[in-house]
């Protein structure tokens, strides 16, 4: 027979990684030691060298269609520069008005930041760096293949380091503790499922 004992309730799981969340924000942009920005994100995008996005996301309402055609725009143009030449790319017809373009090529993948001009190019640039730097300490040497098949790890370190369009992050060994809280606690909400199961099972 199950005991009472072991039944976790979801809610509780849910307040303790909104706790653990709010624990990790400081109160005040004073106390804050991470690096924050003013400027506003348009779109983060991960794109192979042969054009198939293999992480999008964008911080704006964007249709799916108008996502595909940015998408295959985008890397028309990446895929034409020399690599001699810089890795900030001007909006303009192609992203709209006041918008900027930084990215970073790394054996096959392309690792795409779209922002406005509010933001600082270089640390945007720098970004992308802290981005990988991430994925390597999570995956260790990591390929493309890494990324299809952790899709949505991708996205969690992503959301710890932008929030709304707003980079609230950009330290990668916080960024790696708190993935891995969240796996832990994804952990516990699949394990208290099958328990569940199982339990609703035995019970008839």
């Amino acid at each position: 027979m199950m005991q009472a004992g072991y039944k976790v309730s979801y809610v509780t799981i849910l307040a303790q990684a909104l706790s653990l969340r709010s624990s990790r924000r400081p109160e005040s942009r004073s106390d804050r030691s991470i690096i924050f920005y003013d400027g506003f994100w348009m779109a983060m995008m991960v794109i192979n060298n042969q054009g198939k996005p293999r992480l999008a996301k964008f911080y704006n309402y964007t249709p799916v269609e108008q996502q595909q055609q940015l998408i295959r725009s985008i890397y028309s143009v990446l895929c034409l520069q020399p690599e001699n030449v810089s890795n900030f790319i001007e909006g303009g017809a192609l992203l709209g008005p006041d918008s900027r373009l930084v990215y970073k090529l790394f054996a096959t993948l392309y690792f795409v930041f779209v922002f406005d001009s509010s933001e600082n190019e270089l640390a945007m640039f720098d970004l992308i760096q802290v981005y990988v730097e991430t994925l390597e300490k999570c995956f260790s040497n990591v390929c493309e293949l890494d990324i299809v098949l952790n899709y949505g790890k991708m996205h969690t370190i992503l959301d710890e380091m932008i929030l709304g369009g707003q980079v609230v992050e950009t330290n990668s060994q916080n960024i790696i503790k708190a993935v891995e809280e969240i796996s832990k606690l994804e952990k516990v909400t699949a394990t208290t499922k099958l328990i569940s199961k199982s339990t609703s099972l035995f019970w008839g």
